[in-house]
C-alpha cells in the first residue's frame, strides 16, 4: 500500500479533517463553541468560587470554633488552677490553725505551771510569816510570863540576860 499523503484530495482523512476545521470553524463564528465553552468554564469557575467561598466559611468557622475551645480550655485550666490554690490555703490555713491551737494550749500550759508555782511560792511564803509571827508571838509570851514571875522575885542578872537572848534564838 501506497502512503498516500494526508493533505492530498483523494485522501479521505484529509476531507475528515477539512469537515473538522469546517465545523469548528462554523462554532466558531456562529458564537455556539465559545459561548458553550465559557458558558462551561464559567460554570466551572462559578462552582469551584461557590466551594471556595464555602471552604473560607468552614475555615472561620472552625478558627471561631477553635477560639472558643481555647477560652474553654483557658477557663478550665484557670479553674483547676484556682480550685488547686483554694484547697492549697484550705490546707495553709487548717495548718496555720492547728499550729496555733498547740501554741495556745502550750502557752496555757505555761501559764498555769507559773501560776500553780507563785500560788505555791506565796504558800510557802505565807507560812513562813506565820511561823514568825508565831515565833514572836511565843518569845513575847515567854518573856513576859518569866518577866513576872522573876519581877516579884527580883531574878539575878544572869536570868535576865537568857530571857534577853531567848527572842533571839528562836528565830
Amino acid at each position: 500500500m501506497e502512503h498516500e499523503s494526508l493533505f492530498s484530495f483523494s485522501n479521505p482523512e484529509f476531507w475528515v479533517l477539512a469537515a473538522l476545521v469546517i465545523f469548528f470553524g462554523l462554532l466558531v463564528v456562529l458564537k455556539v463553541l465559545p459561548g458553550a465553552l465559557f458558558g462551561a468554564l464559567d460554570g466551572y469557575a462559578a462552582k469551584i468560587k461557590a466551594e471556595l467561598d464555602e471552604a473560607q466559611q468552614l475555615r472561620e468557622e472552625a478558627q471561631a470554633l477553635l477560639a472558643d475551645v481555647k477560652a474553654q480550655r483557658e477557663d478550665a485550666e484557670a479553674s483547676i488552677q484556682a480550685a488547686a490554690m483554694l484547697e492549697a490555703a484550705k490546707a495553709d490555713a487548717k495548718r496555720l490553725a492547728e499550729e496555733a491551737k498547740e501554741k495556745l494550749e502550750e502557752q496555757i500550759k505555761r501559764r498555769a505551771e507559773m501560776a500553780e508555782r507563785k500560788i505555791a511560792q506565796a504558800e510557802a511564803q505565807a507560812a513562813a510569816d506565820v511561823k514568825a509571827a508565831a515565833v514572836d508571838l511565843a518569845a513575847q509570851a515567854a518573856e513576859t510570863v518569866l518577866a513576872a514571875r522573876l519581877a516579884g522575885a527580883k531574878g539575878d542578872a544572869l536570868v535576865d540576860a537568857a530571857i534577853s537572848q531567848m527572842g533571839a534564838k528562836l528565830q
